[in-house]
């Protein structure tokens, strides 16, 4: 166990908190069992060392390892917890738990046999999290960390502090936000980058291999995942590819799942189970007419990727403007609220509200007499009366 304390406060000591995600503030950490999961990338491992670094330093009583650690091929993660606990050991933080053969089973049993030690652990394919979630079900408090939103964007990658606001002060109180906001930076100047490239938070890594970078997680995801955790046959990875290809150059994209079905070879059936599965693995999102009552047979009325820097990677020559302020605003809002397809508009969230997308142009009057109905705007600094500029939704978090 001396390696894995040593590599513990090595990372410790290499770990910067000058910026941390608006997710630890909202995690109840004294839980005995915390789980973080979400995509490769946005995060998990820099939150969870920053949070034991803030509040444990370097005392022995906190643990980080992380599941992919050579020392696990001949010694159980069970048998690490029993030293652990002897040695004074309370906080556990288990990084990468997916790396690890009958990881869920294990932590069960740790939870179970040690009721003073509080474990954290951190999972980023979310497919194996699924299966494994009826093992834990009952004991983990579960968070899911997205990428960075545009106002974590502007702290981490600018050094600028934008308030969090929630759905009632930007439906309420834009016009004030937006005078905050600028007043200290140019929204409008950066979102463009942040569209881009702003979501991962690896990007200030090595700029010039981000986009490999995302494709190759994708990659990942299709080619290992999707058919090793769902059965998904690998003749069709290609077409599926070429799926996510054509779901980025739309605008957006609204699938007529019969002719789907035709031009890739798949039996209907087949074809929506097999987007579901993307949507597991949070490469889409999908919106459906009634979000409450969703099957694994039910078709998406329209489908966008996870995030905009996804489209950029996956999609080839002039991307679509509309879609991508739609896929913005589905991935910012839709994090903590209830998005559905709605006729009358792009979006209807928490069964109450509306929302039409477009630019700074875009008419009100298709929204006319109707409750609760928001213009969503691009290219603009400040709104007016229901008219909201696109980017303040990526205040949310």
């Amino acid at each position: 166990m001396e390696s894995l304390i040593e590599k513990h406060h090595q990372r410790l000591s290499l770990t910067d908190t000058r910026f941390v995600r608006s997710l630890k503030d909202r995690i109840q950490w004294d839980s005995r069992l915390v789980g973080i999961i979400g995509a490769r990338g946005v995060g998990k491992t820099t939150l969870m060392l920053q949070y034991i670094l803030q509040n444990y330093g370097q005392d022995n009583i906190a643990l980080y390892v992380s599941l992919d650690n050579i020392w696990f091929a001949d010694h159980r993660l069970s048998a690490l917890a029993d030293d652990f606990v002897k040695h004074g050991g309370r906080h556990l933080f288990l990084d990468e738990v997916h790396k690890y053969p009958s990881w869920s089973q294990e932590i069960k049993n740790i939870y179970d046999d040690y009721p003073n030690l509080k474990i954290v652990f951190t999972g980023s394919s979310l497919l194996e999290i699924l299966n494994a979630r009826a093992d834990l079900s009952r004991r983990a408090d579960i968070y899911h960390l997205q990428g960075l939103s545009f106002r974590e964007y502007a702290a981490m990658f600018h050094g600028i502090n934008l308030p969090v606001c929630g759905l009632q002060d930007i439906l309420g109180h834009h016009i004030e936000i937006s005078a905050e906001v600028v007043g200290k930076f140019k929204p409008i100047r950066y979102f463009g980058d942040y569209l881009q490239n702003g979501y991962y938070p690896y990007y200030s890594e090595n700029p010039g291999r981000y986009p490999m970078r995302l494709e190759e997680t994708v990659n990942m995801i299709l080619e290992i995942e999707l058919p090793l955790l769902r059965g998904v046959e690998y003749g069709y990875i290609h077409k599926l590819k070429q799926l996510l290809q054509i779901i980025s150059q739309s605008a957006p994209f609204v699938p007529n799942v019969s002719k789907l079905a035709e031009r890739t070879g798949m039996a209907r059936i087949t074809l929506v189970s097999y987007l579901k599965y993307l949507e597991e693995a949070k490469l889409i999102t999908a919106l459906y007419k009634n979000s409450a009552e969703i099957s694994i047979l039910q078709k998406p009325e329209k489908i966008f990727l996870e995030n905009t820097n996804l489209m950029h990677v996956l999609g080839s020559g002039q991307l679509s403007k509309g879609n991508l302020r739609e896929t913005f605003f589905a991935n910012q809002a839709g994090y903590e609220h209830a998005l559905q397809y709605d006729a009358r508009a792009d979006f209807f969230m928490d069964g109450k509200y509306i929302f039409e997308i477009g630019g700074k142009d875009k008419p009100k009057k298709q929204l006319t007499g109707t409750e609760n109905a928001f213009v969503v705007s691009d290219d603009i600094e400040y709104g007016s009366g229901n008219r909201i500029p696109l980017w303040m939704f990526g205040l949310m978090y």
